[in-house]
């Protein structure tokens, strides 16, 4: 098992306001981190750094030991939290998008999870729900070779339905030499797959902890905890 993430005090202004104060943080292969906290503390922002797509006011990062840069933008694959596709797409075409944009993409991998989505190759993108566009986008954020998957809200206003299909399809595509982040709020859809959580609160990293471990501490859940920490808001 090796260090896939290592992030060292990463901090991102906005003007003069502070969006990120200097997170730390170091992520293992084999490994899915649950990045939580309440809209506007920050996780957009610190997986928008690592994926290349925001510069870092302060700080530094490498991925597989290389410091930010264009090797770091191939090991990533980010899933964002609003759709990206052109409406006049079908799911076919957005697989050959993808197929055509980056090198690592595994087709018969996307073909194969677009089939267990239950999604049909011609469906349009314009008339799928947004619990079915998740789950397109998530087939093909996973269908990379990457080393760090990046995955922003993938649960968000979706139905309880399509969020055990994603939550499925995150511990169907787990691979011991990739590590995976899941930025959510929805923590009790899930947190049973984390192995390791991090709370950021107004930017700052305030717990960061081997989820079990943490269960077994505070003899809570995941959930509950996140709740005594932001509940009162």
């Amino acid at each position: 098992m090796g260090t896939i993430l290592q992030a060292e005090n990463i901090k991102k202004n906005y003007f003069t306001k502070p969006a990120l104060r200097g997170i730390t943080l170091s992520l293992d292969s084999g490994r899915i981190l649950g990045l939580v906290g309440p809209n506007g503390s920050g996780k957009t922002t610190f997986l928008k750094i690592l994926a290349g797509l925001q510069k870092p006011t302060g700080g530094s990062f490498t991925v597989n030991g290389s410091p930010n840069g264009y090797e770091t933008k191939k090991a990533v694959s980010f899933l964002p939290d609003r759709n990206i596709l052109y409406s006049w797409m079908k799911a076919i075409d957005a697989i050959d998008f993808y197929a055509d944009f980056f090198p690592d993409f595994d087709r018969e991998k996307a073909l194969d999870m677009l089939s267990f989505m239950k999604l049909e190759k011609t469906e349009p993108v314009k008339q799928m729900s947004k619990g079915m566009l998740e789950k397109l986008n998530l087939t093909l954020a996973f269908s990379r070779r990457a080393s760090l998957f990046l995955l922003d809200e993938p649960l968000g206003g979706i139905d309880p339905v399509a969020r055990e299909q994603i939550v499925s399809t995150i511990i169907k595509t787990w691979n011991e030499n990739a590590a995976i982040i899941i930025s959510t709020h929805l923590v009790s859809d899930v947190e049973q797959v984390f192995n390791d959580v991090a709370f950021l609160d107004s930017g700052e990293l305030i717990l960061m902890k081997d989820a079990e471990a943490l269960r077994s501490e505070r003899g809570k859940s995941i959930t509950q905890i996140y709740l005594d920490i932001f509940g009162n808001r």
